[in-house]
């Protein structure tokens, strides 16, 4: 497999049928969500957007989510459908008296995924990820690159005009999204993970700084205490790869050492995924699929900086 991907085909705008949106309002809509997610939400503006998981008590991901505000204390989180229903549901058991009311407004809204040359930007300068914005009816959120092309998540009403540019197949999106490196949970993979295995304090998935939220001691025992022993890498495999598939040492057909969390055709050949794999496996290299005698994985360049590298 060749690194050097067609990556110009990355241009233009996908629709995005597989994520939907949960709404929140209320005067205690800020305040709510901050103390369910990983994320600060009291003290998130206008301009800015949060990656953030839910997790259970134990610290393990029931659900990823980008979230931000919107006019009239409005709070939208982008999740995937398939965990959005359990999600909705799980988050109203906290609610109790706080004035906040969640509801599922996926049908009133169309989510696009933009990238390449059909991005648009509001001043001259790239916006960072995570950074968001409003273009007439939309509201777009900066995405991590993939391979240093600009990818833009859009939010439009139903029956707004949709973003301008080329149609772009979902599954050439879906693989750009693999070959950013920040993972999106789905429901193969629920509660598999505490965030730092899916590297999300590395890329603005998790604020250290705030308090309470279910399994928020099992987070930063992980991140203080030296017990981290799973990251998430970028991988190839020549064979097919779904999420949920585990991953073994050549060396050790008992013990699976990793576990494929979203994966997506690559355009010349083969399956790319991001995986979180026990750190040390990767010294024990090669991997693969399946099986200890399956399929071969290689590991890819990780797109961004982990945490103790920045």
């Amino acid at each position: 497999m060749n690194d050097h991907a067609p990556f110009s085909i990355l241009n233009g705008v996908a629709t995005l049928k597989d994520l939907g949106v949960i709404q929140i309002e209320g005067d205690d809509a800020a305040k709510f969500i901050h103390g369910q997610l990983t994320q600060d939400f009291v003290l998130l503006d206008q301009a800015s957007a949060r990656l953030a998981a839910f997790c259970n008590a134990k610290g393990r991901m029931q659900a990823s989510m980008i979230g931000f505000k919107r006019p009239a204390g409005l709070i939208f989180l982008i999740c995937r459908k398939d965990l959005l229903a359990a999600t909705l549901k799980r988050l109203s058991m906290f609610v109790l008296r706080a004035k906040a009311r969640l509801s599922d407004v996926s049908e009133q809204f169309d989510v696009y995924g933009v990238a390449g040359d059909a991005s648009v930007f509001p001043t001259e300068s790239t916006p960072k990820p995570w950074q968001k914005f409003e273009t007439g009816s939309a509201t777009v959120v900066q995405l991590y690159p993939a391979q240093g092309l600009a990818r833009q998540l859009w939010l439009t009403p139903v029956g707004s005009p949709a973003p301008r540019g080329p149609t772009l197949d979902v599954e050439v999106w879906n693989w750009s999204e693999v070959r950013s490196g920040i993972a999106t949970l789905n429901a193969a993979v629920f509660e598999a993970f505490v965030p730092q295995m899916l590297n999300y304090e590395s890329v603005g998935g998790v604020n250290f700084k705030k308090g309470c939220y279910p399994g928020q001691e099992v987070v930063a025992r992980s991140q203080f205490r030296g017990t981290l022993k799973r990251r998430a890498f970028v991988v190839h495999a020549e064979s097919s790869m779904t999420a949920g598939t585990e991953l073994f040492a050549a060396t050790d057909p008992e013990r699976a050492v990793g576990i494929v969390v979203q994966s997506a055709p690559n355009p010349q050949g083969g399956h790319d995924a991001i995986a979180s794999i026990q750190l040390s496996a990767i010294a024990e290299a090669p991997l693969n699929l399946g099986r200890a005698d399956g399929p071969p994985v290689s590991l890819l360049p990780l797109p961004y900086p982990l945490l103790e590298d920045i």
